[in-house]
């Protein structure tokens, strides 16, 4: 006959299980904190947006698991505008450029300040752009309070 286990034994085997799990979960999530994560930083769509979305191309395909965000204000809003091309080379279309880095889960946000500076309207923009008060705030708070590296292409 097999002895059953005392409450006392249980519960250490409960709390040892917690805390087995409880640790997995800490270190899965530290593994998801060293991420790569990278601003990069437009404003001057014409001289930075096809080279920094060639970058950020580069950039997935040798470190698939980098978090960036691309934040634009002043002219450098203007690569998502919609329709919007390069005007050094008319056959390259921003918007699929833009499309196909934003599947790999590059964030791309405008500046609203820039927005009413310039009396432009978010109805202007492609689909996959977002929006923020500020561009200028936003890079110094993903630099600052989450740890992106800053890059200006």
């Amino acid at each position: 006959m097999t002895e059953k286990p005392s409450p006392s034994a249980i519960r250490r085997t409960l709390l040892a299980s917690g805390m087995l799990a409880a640790a997995a979960g800490a270190l899965a999530q530290e593994k998801a904190d060293d991420a790569d994560k990278v601003v990069y930083h437009i404003d001057d769509a014409a001289a930075q947006a096809t080279k920094g979305l060639r970058n950020m191309r580069n950039h997935l395909d040798v470190a698939p698991g980098t978090k960036i965000v691309v934040v634009t204000h002043a002219n450098g809003v203007d690569f998502l505008m919609e329709g919007a091309k390069d005007a050094k080379n008319p056959g390259v279309d921003y918007a699929s450029l833009v499309s196909a880095l934003k599947a790999r889960g590059v964030r791309f946000v405008v500046c609203e300040i820039t927005l009413r500076n310039r009396n432009l309207k978010k109805d202007q923009f492609i689909m996959d752009a977002d929006f923020t008060p500020s561009g200028v705030v936003l890079v110094g708070q993903l630099q600052n309070r989450e740890h992106y590296a800053y890059i200006k292409p």
